[in-house]
């Protein structure tokens, strides 16, 4: 099987005036990048399950995957 992955990217603002805002912006960017991207796994990729599956039901020549 070939994998082709995919080059979306997501873009988090961040209020640099509030508490939780000032607190992420305090870490370096490799922690920002870990902790953001661990909470859209853990919220967006569930809520696309469903979503996913219709897509991919008889997927003959290729199925759409979220990448770890």
């Amino acid at each position: 099987m070939v994998k082709i992955e995919h080059s979306l990217k997501f873009v988090t603002e961040v209020d640099e005036t509030h508490p939780s805002g000032m607190q992420l912006l305090a870490l370096q960017k490799e922690m920002q990048t870990i902790m953001l991207e661990g909470a859209l796994r853990n919220l967006i990729v569930p809520a696309l399950k469903e979503t996913l599956d219709e897509f991919n039901a008889g997927g003959s020549w290729a199925i759409l995957k979220v990448a770890e």
